[in-house]
């Protein structure tokens, strides 16, 4: 249970659907609030612990709502944007850009760009650093999360040098997938990634974070996630600043285990009506 709660508190709250409108997002800015039911923290005594989750991913046109939303519920939660030619990365790069600085402007605190998957298939790794670099310019005081659509990269060579090159260029963060593609993240891809990230550390003294996302939907997944970072990582990178999960539906089955942990029973549909 203890794993599972840190795995909430890690957890990058999702909507990117073509029909989020204000109140579904409105309704996700209340559940980022409170994750867990009240009394099944109490249970736990994790009730004043202050148990929300990491940040409310959304689409920029949808960023002032979860702004608006999490300011009227009285939390300092972060919103973050996916942008920068979500999730392709096929728009021209100046439009990019301003997809970007816009999503800051309205408030976006992080913001997940995409590359161009088509620069790392061609070998074309100065013009990838390149168009990170800008982007990470656009996202001016914002944490950028670099999102490397693994699946999309051809092999676990260049998903290597694909995170290399994004935190060179000045991620906070690297991501596996935009959860859009057919692969999204798979374990043998976190371990070249965290590898990465780790030969990064050592090369130069920086953390950066890591952030699996894509078909991460039970609380065995995140388990298996959150062991893997304690592996390769160690405990110092099991937190919000140096990891994440994005997930739309993961946070349901975790709130179903921990409500089995705690009551002995199973779920039904009605006991956990914001899931």
């Amino acid at each position: 249970a203890a794993w599972l709660l840190k795995a909430v508190t890690c957890m990058d709250l999702t909507s990117l659907s073509g029909d989020d409108t204000p109140s579904n997002i409105h309704r996700m800015c209340y559940k980022a609030k409170h994750p867990i039911r009240e009394d099944l923290l109490k249970a736990m005594d994790m009730h004043d612990k202050g148990i929300t989750v990491a940040a409310v991913c959304v689409y920029p046109a949808r960023v002032t709502d979860a702004v608006n939303a999490l300011k009227a519920a009285g939390c300092n939660i972060p919103v973050a944007s996916v942008a920068g030619g979500f999730p392709s990365g096929q728009m021209p790069l100046q439009t990019r850009l301003a997809e970007i600085k816009l999503a800051v402007e309205y408030g976006a605190r992080e913001i997940d760009i995409v590359i161009n998957r088509a620069l790392v298939l061609t070998g074309q790794w100065e013009e990838l650093y390149e168009e990170i670099r800008q982007c990470r310019e656009a996202c001016g005081d914002a944490h950028m999360k670099t999102i490397l659509s693994t699946g999309e990269l051809g092999s676990l060579g260049n998903v290597y040098k694909a995170s290399m090159i994004a935190m060179m260029a000045g991620s906070d963060f690297i991501k596996t997938s935009t959860g859009k593609e057919i692969e999204n993240a798979t374990l043998p891809v976190g371990v070249v990634m965290m590898r990465a990230i780790r030969d990064f550390h050592w090369e130069t003294g920086n953390k950066v974070g890591f952030k699996p996302a894509g078909g991460i939907r039970t609380a065995k997944d995140a388990l298996s996630w959150l062991m893997l970072v304690h592996e390769e990582l160690g405990v110092e990178w099991l937190k919000p600043e140096l990891f994440r999960l994005g997930a739309s539906s993961l946070l349901e089955d975790i709130e179903k285990q921990i409500f089995l942990h705690v009551t002995g029973n199973h779920a039904a549909c009605h006991d956990l009506p914001m899931a």
